[in-house]
């Protein structure tokens, strides 16, 4: 069971539940956040290199993240990060795609001078067919045992 920093050991994998984003949810938070035609209208985003309604790649980040949280990679700690490197967004998420993350822990550094160290996890968003729609890799900030 991991609870501190010292509980993580490179190589580390986790898998969430799957979620599924349905049309409503795509017009809502594009009203909201990204209110560009390709997200609110069929048409417009059916003309564009979309070639057809998807998720706003903020909607998908912030599924990932939800999912993400609800993974507990750093046991009951909450996800405290400091950036994030290799964002992309792979394939278009469409209306009644169901997305599950899995992430690989690919580097711990522990601080030399704070009682934390950065954990680096490998995340990749997969729609229901197995394909990449989204990966991340944030720098997290972990807790360390209490001494």
């Amino acid at each position: 069971m991991v609870e501190w920093f010292e509980d993580l050991k490179v190589g580390m994998r986790f898998r969430s539940e799957a979620v599924t984003v349905s049309k409503d949810d795509i017009f809502r938070f594009a009203r909201e956040y990204d209110p560009q035609p390709f997200h609110l209208d069929e048409e417009a985003a059916k003309k564009s290199i979309l070639g057809g309604l998807a998720a706003s790649g903020w909607h998908t980040a912030a599924i990932a993240m939800r999912l993400a949280a609800s993974c507990k990679p750093f046991g009951p700690h909450p996800l405290f990060g400091a950036g994030v490197d290799e964002l992309r967004w792979l394939k278009p998420v469409r209306p009644g795609d169901a997305i599950h993350l899995e992430g690989e822990l690919v580097e711990l550094v522990p601080s030399r001078s704070k009682p934390h160290g950065v954990a680096r996890v490998k995340w990749t968003a997969y729609n229901q067919n197995g394909e990449a729609v989204y990966t991340f890799n944030p720098i997290a900030i972990v807790p360390s045992r209490p001494k």
